[in-house]
């Protein structure tokens, strides 16, 4: 079995990366401008290091995988991702970039930025395969992104209102939201601090027997049409809605979408609210994944209730 381990990087393994670093990108075939990874050196990597951190990867003890970050802003960018080529093939690259994406939602980051060069099909693949989207290109170097999921533990119905206010003044026409969770953990809540925060008329009230509502802009803004698919059969009635027709120019939240709105939109958040084993407990876990290009570029922010 092999014993692969991801580690923070720290000083005493600056060496390591090092040699990783060189071993991978030797291995590649000659760009045109050549990578200026070469000439990291024990002084360029240390400081990265002491700086913004990075990762090592070991498979059995031996260095197989690197990684050195930068942080610009509230993106945590990837630099110098790097498997040694007799490690290839063995999860090296999937596992550091698990862990890379898990420490940008530690420190709170909203997206991970990387660059790779266009050249690279099987590169760019992997990237896509991850959830990474082009948000920029500039000659040979594809700028790739992906947004980090945002999660809390919301106490109070208002606070989950509070925090679905917030997330409206992020939204525009066209975006879609899926919803999901279990029976009475908070949709509708959300629902409702997402109409507040888009200022739209009329209460918002789970729509299950009426399927679909749409509640217009009282601001000039988009309106929010509010579908509940807890009664649909599967996307074929979801589609007979014809919510096409609305969809770019309003915000579509989907209750119980899970399994079947995702089709609507390539960019859409998925937003889970999970409620305790007490039934007289508010508390509710809240998760929202941003999905596609639209979010890559851009990110997640939510302040409220946010992790110092």
């Amino acid at each position: 079995m092999t014993d692969l381990h991801v580690v923070d990087a720290t000083a005493e393994h600056v060496d390591e990366i090092v040699a990783v670093i060189h071993h991978a990108f030797s291995s590649r075939r000659v760009l045109d401008p050549p990578s200026t990874a070469l000439s990291e050196n024990a002084t360029t990597v240390a400081a990265a290091i002491a700086q913004y951190g990075g990762l090592l990867v070991r498979i059995d003890g031996v260095p197989a995988g690197a990684v050195l970050f930068e942080v610009s802003g509230d993106v945590l960018v990837l630099r110098r991702v790097s498997v040694d080529p007799r490690h290839q093939g063995r999860g090296v690259a999937s596992a550091m970039v698990g862990c890379a994406e898990e420490v940008a939602v530690r420190r709170g980051l909203a997206r991970v930025r990387l660059v790779a060069r266009v050249e690279l099909p099987d590169t760019v693949e992997f990237w896509r395969r991850r959830g990474y989207s082009v948000v920029e290109q500039l000659d040979h170097n594809l700028i790739y992104a992906k947004a980090m999921p945002v999660e809390r533990t919301v106490p109070t119905a208002e606070e989950m209102r509070a925090i679905a206010e917030e997330l409206a003044g992020q939204l525009r026409a066209g975006d879609v939201l899926v919803l999901s969770g279990d029976l009475g953990a908070g949709k509708t809540t959300f629902t409702q601090g997402l109409g507040a925060g888009l200022k739209v008329r009329g209460d918002i009230t789970s729509p299950t027997f009426v399927i679909s509502r749409v509640h217009p802009s009282l601001s000039g803004g988009p309106a929010l049409v509010h579908v509940d698919a807890y009664r649909l059969g599967g996307f074929a009635e979801l589609d007979d809605l014809d919510l096409d027709a609305s969809l770019d120019d309003a915000v579509t939240v989907v209750e119980w979408g899970h399994g079947l709105a995702e089709a609507l939109a390539p960019d859409r958040l998925d937003i889970v609210v999970t409620r305790g084993d007490d039934d007289t407990d508010e508390t509710r876990e809240l998760r929202i994944i941003p999905v596609g290009p639209r979010w890559a570029a851009s990110g997640v922010r939510i302040s409220v209730l946010e992790k110092n």
